[in-house]
């Protein structure tokens, strides 16, 4: 009877520490896709008021959106993923008043980089005709892109922010503040380009304040003493060890800047198919499709990059394994159930999107790879996520190189456009190389020694923040 008996123990004890995990999971992660969306919707609101300017003006704040800022998103973030790293460690380890030092050193690293990216934003115009833009689309997107360099900064501060405050859990700040944002945006977008008639200058002003005001708003919460010894002042601390601190912002910008353009890119590609129009159209409402469920992919992203990171950085090599385990699950569950109703709604949401029976009909055509896409990118994530916990930013981006732009790039030319397999060919391709980046995370995850990579987390905290307090 002992046996039956133990067993049982041993299988409630694991049921009890799964669903404390799962609470701890989606304590970090709601509020994270709910201030993902919002975020994310800001410019999408923005777009959509554009329309009520003209279709030029809309065009040119859609290609300033995905390009221009598309293109120094994906930088800010991926250098201030760095941070995700050390503060997670840093605050699992009970090394708290390296927090603020590690933001400050991240906000003088993202401010230069900002001002490097400047000249991207003033040579829009000659950039996206290069692309193959239109001409006229092209020069309002730049004058557009010239209004919009304070929201550049307005990055440089807001990421670091966030992962300060996200490797402490204080999701439910960040989130209160985004939704109190997109509120007061959706108003201003209306009174200046609608009811003032303001037009791009207005777009400008109301996306511009929008993002400051996130950043104003964070910063009243951390000065007021939200954050305990986390955040103790200002310190000339925050300008040493830059270089390091540079080396694993860069390979951290790389490897999600790889992971961030990558399907991006195929819009662009498909651009050059034989009458492009329909494909074109119909690949841009399945990457929108895809990209709000990327909202959801955010937040799992971050909530076990949190969960990693702070376990490693409290020597629990054990507890960083599990929360792998529970996050990749639910995710995984998460996706098949969105597979699913992509699937199942494959001749129904198209017409939702498109007015055009051509462009329903091809986004139908396509619905399998995209409902495959999204099963897909609710794993990858997850993955890239335990990468940042753990501070394998250099090692992934190696991957990614491998996986992306030799194997899947090329793989989606050669079905597009030598077997004449046209925008199918080329998306699934590139598949490709998504499934063969998964299959190397899920192998070097599966193979990883967790204590060492506590360790490993130990002396990283010891080189730039002291001793561990145990």
């Amino acid at each position: 009877m002992e046996a039956p008996l133990l067993e049982h123990q041993k299988q409630q004890s694991l049921l009890n520490e799964s669903v404390s995990e799962t609470k701890k999971l989606w304590k970090i992660a709601g509020p994270a896709i709910f201030t993902a969306i919002c975020q994310y919707s800001l410019g999408a609101i923005t777009q959509t008021f554009a329309g009520h300017i003209g279709e030029l003006e809309l065009a040119a704040v859609a290609i300033e959106n995905s390009v221009i800022a598309g293109f120094a998103f994906g930088v800010m973030l991926g250098m201030g993923s760095a941070l995700e790293t050390l503060c997670g460690q840093a605050f699992g380890a009970g090394q708290l008043r390296m927090l603020g030092v590690y933001m400050q050193r991240s906000w003088v690293i993202l401010i230069c980089t900002a001002c490097i990216l400047i000249p991207v934003y003033v040579f829009s115009p000659p950039i996206l005709i290069g692309i193959g833009q239109q001409k006229d689309i092209a020069n309002l997107a730049g004058t557009f892109a010239i209004w919009m360099i304070p929201q550049l900064f307005a990055y440089a501060l807001n990421f670091p922010i966030q992962k300060f405050l996200q490797s402490q859990r204080k999701v439910m700040a960040m989130a209160a503040v985004s939704g109190i944002v997109l509120v007061i945006h959706i108003f201003l977008s209306w009174l200046f380009i609608v009811e003032l008639k303001l037009g791009l200058i207005g777009a400008a002003l109301t996306l511009n304040f929008a993002w400051l005001l996130i950043d104003a708003l964070q910063l009243v919460y951390i000065f007021w003493g939200t954050c305990g010894e986390a955040w103790s002042g200002f310190s000339w601390q925050a300008f040493n060890d830059l270089w390091e601190f540079v080396k694993l912002s860069l390979a951290s910008a790389v490897m999600l800047c790889l992971e961030f353009w990558y399907l991006m890119m195929l819009i662009i590609i498909t651009g050059y198919l034989p009458n492009p129009l329909v494909p074109v159209d119909a690949i841009s409402i399945c990457m929108n499709i895809q990209g709000w469920d990327a909202m959801i992919a955010i937040g799992f992203n971050a909530a076990i990059s949190v969960r990693v990171s702070n376990e490693l950085g409290a020597g629990n090599a054990r507890g960083a394994k599990f929360s792998v385990i529970v996050v990749s699950l639910t995710s995984v569950v998460i996706g098949a159930v969105i597979m699913a109703l992509v699937l199942v709604t494959g001749h129904e949401f198209p017409p939702l999107f498109t007015s055009s029976p051509a462009v329903a009909r091809e986004v139908t055509r396509l619905s399998g790879l995209l409902a495959f896409t999204i099963l897909l990118n609710s794993l990858q994530p997850v993955l890239s996520g335990v990468a940042i916990g753990a501070g394998w930013q250099a090692l992934v981006a190696y991957i990614n190189i491998g996986c992306y732009y030799i194997v899947g790039l090329p793989a989606g030319f050669l079905l597009g456009f030598k077997f004449n397999l046209g925008v199918e060919g080329i998306w699934g391709g590139m598949i490709g190389g998504i499934v063969l980046q998964t299959m190397i995370l899920i192998g070097v995850t599966a193979c990883t020694n967790w204590n060492k990579e506590a360790a490993e987390a130990e002396n990283r905290i010891k080189k730039w923040g002291g001793s561990i307090e145990r």
